[in-house]
């Protein structure tokens, strides 16, 4: 295990310099970080990577493995990837996907409507894929509206099989068609248990950090999501000061080890 670490530390210190410009921040080393400490598994997923959002440099120096959740054709959508897999942290598609309710600007390009016929759906989860270097999985970004539509979701969780990858399912809405979908199509699937910021204060994150402990009491695993952009920093300072906490009763995992490994669902990166 400390030759993972030290290849971590070896691999950010490199980033460092080589993308100095941007000031990329080192992964921090933690003793016992990468061990085992118990049976129960967290894994940390980070959504809206790809815009230079703040709180990126904070979140990428976690002393833990994470998810990062990259939406595709953005300024730093290539440059995040590139990091995060460099760390040796999983990294997934952030698809863009139609909401109840928000202003259109906020989805982001190449966005997945329930208007769209299947084919322009279809191109745009292609488009998508193949933008976000290192891919493993994808997961949606809004999308309350689309992810209850079943005719969407079959095209997008079609695509996702074809490329080998796997769907979290970020639980946007209590209508999701998305567990019966793909497990229809035999799509790998993992859904989200915990969103820690969907108040933008350190209380109520703080409070949502203690909701995952409770989950952890009668559950082997939580997912749990968190945002760079305008709860950036305050997520991370409450991730960084609960990690250790946690650890004495949880390994944190990156969404891919959480799998269950068939010869019907390996994960292939996208290179």
């Amino acid at each position: 295990m400390k030759k993972i670490r030290s290849r971590r530390a070896l691999a950010a210190a490199a980033l460092a310099i080589a993308l100095s410009p941007w000031n990329a921040p080192m992964r921090a080393s933690a003793e016992g970080a990468d061990e085992p400490a118990g049976q129960r598994q967290v894994a940390i997923v980070i959504d809206d990577f790809g815009n230079g959002m703040t709180g990126t440099p904070e979140m990428m120096q976690l002393p833990v493995p994470f998810t990062t959740a990259i939406m595709p054709f953005m300024p730093t959508t290539k440059r995040d990837a590139k990091l995060a897999h460099k760390l040796g942290d999983d990294v997934i598609v952030h698809m863009p996907m139609e909401p109840m309710r928000g202003k259109p600007e906020w989805l982001g390009p190449g966005a997945i409507t329930t208007a769209m016929d299947d084919a322009e759906i279809r191109k745009r989860v292609e488009a998508a894929i193949d933008d976000v270097p290192y891919a493993v999985g994808m997961n949606n970004h809004m999308g309350s509206k689309a992810t209850a539509d079943e005719r969407v979701m079959r095209v997008v969780l079609t695509v996702v099989k074809e490329r080998g990858l796997f769907f979290l399912d970020s639980r946007t809405s209590y209508k999701t068609v998305v567990p019966k979908v793909a497990a229809e199509l035999g799509v790998p699937l993992l859904s989200n248990d915990v969103f820690l910021d969907d108040v933008y204060s350190m209380n109520h994150i703080m409070k949502q950090i203690g909701l995952l402990r409770k989950h952890l009491e009668s559950n082997d695993s939580c997912v749990t999501i968190g945002h760079v952009g305008p709860p950036g920093k305050l997520t991370a300072a409450a991730l960084k000061d609960a990690i250790p906490r946690l650890q004495d009763s949880a390994q944190f995992v990156r969404l891919s080890d959480m799998l269950i490994s068939s010869a019907e669902q390996d994960v292939i990166p996208h290179p």
